[in-house]
C-alpha cells in the first residue's frame, strides 16, 4: 500500500487541538496527507502544541472549503460513520476495510474523511463515499475522540500493508476515474434526466442519492464514464 496516495480528510473540525492530535497519530503510522474542509479554527498555536513534533504534516495541510474540492483528485473515497444509514453505501468494519483497500485500492488515490467531533459527517459528505467504515467498539459505549479513530485507521492500514509485503500479487487493480470526473457525471445525468421529466414523475433528490450509490458501488473506469456520458448526449441531441 502507498501511503503517499492516502489522504486523511478532517470535515468541519471544531477543536484545533484534534487537528493537532489526529496529525501526531498520522505521522506515529507514517502517514503525512491532511486535507481540512471548514475547520473553525485553523492554523492554530493549540494545534501544534498537541501535534507533538508533527508540525510537517500540519504546514503541508491544505484548507478547502467544500468536500468536493478536497476529493476531485481521488479514486476512492472512504467515509468513517458509527452508525448505518439509510439507503447507504456498503458499511463494513476497519479490519475489511484495511484489507479491501490494500487488495483493491492500493495504486489509487484514496481518501478517508473524518466528520465532526459532534455530528459526524453530513449527507452531503457521505454521498460521495464509495464506502463507509466503523470501528469495532463497545456498542453501550463507543466514545472515541477524533485523533483516536485517525490513530486506529492507520494502524490498521499500517498493519494491513506490512502483511503483504513481498508477497506477488498477479491481478491488475481497476484504474478507477477521480471524484471530480464522477461528479460531472452525476450532474450531466441529473440534467438529462430533468429533460426528459422523469425526476418530476419522481422524488428527484432521493432518486439522485439512489442513483449516486449505484454508481459508486459499480465504481467506473475512464472508459466507462466516456460511454455512459455519450449515451447522455446523444439522449439531449434526440430531445432536443
Amino acid at each position: 500500500m502507498n501511503f503517499e496516495k492516502i489522504t486523511i480528510i478532517l470535515c468541519r473540525t471544531s477543536h484545533p487541538g484534534n487537528i493537532g492530535s489526529a496529525a501526531r497519530a498520522m505521522l506515529t503510522m507514517g502517514f503525512k496527507n491532511l486535507k481540512l474542509v471548514s475547520p473553525n479554527t485553523f492554523p492554530s498555536s493549540e494545534a501544534v502544541a498537541l501535534a507533538s513534533g508533527a508540525e510537517e504534516v500540519l504546514n503541508q495541510a491544505k484548507l478547502y472549503t467544500s468536500i468536493e474540492e478536497a476529493i476531485a483528485e481521488h479514486q476512492c473515497v472512504i467515509g468513517f460513520s458509527a452508525r448505518q444509514r439509510e439507503l447507504t453505501q456498503p458499511h463494513i468494519n476497519l479490519t475489511s476495510l484495511a484489507y479491501t483497500l490494500n487488495e483493491n485500492y492500493s495504486d489509487q488515490a484514496i481518501a478517508i474523511l473524518f466528520g465532526n467531533e459532534t455530528n459526524g459527517l453530513s449527507n452531503d459528505e457521505i454521498k460521495h463515499c464509495h464506502l463507509l467504515c466503523f470501528i469495532d467498539s463497545n456498542p453501550t459505549y463507543a466514545s472515541l475522540n477524533l485523533a483516536q479513530a485517525v490513530q486506529l485507521c492507520c494502524y490498521e492500514l499500517r498493519m494491513a500493508s506490512n502483511k503483504s509485503e513481498g508477497l506477488l500479487i498477479n491481478k491488475k487493480q481497476k484504474d478507477f476515474v477521480s471524484a471530480d470526473r464522477m461528479n460531472g457525471f452525476f450532474d450531466h445525468l441529473e440534467e438529462t434526466l430533468d429533460q426528459i421529466g422523469f425526476l418530476k414523475k419522481v422524488q428527484g433528490e432521493r432518486l439522485m442519492h439512489r442513483l449516486r450509490l449505484l454508481f459508486n458501488r459499480t465504481q467506473l473506469d475512464e472508459e466507462e464514464v466516456n460511454i455512459l456520458r455519450g449515451i447522455l448526449k446523444e439522449t439531449q441531441k434526440k430531445i432536443k
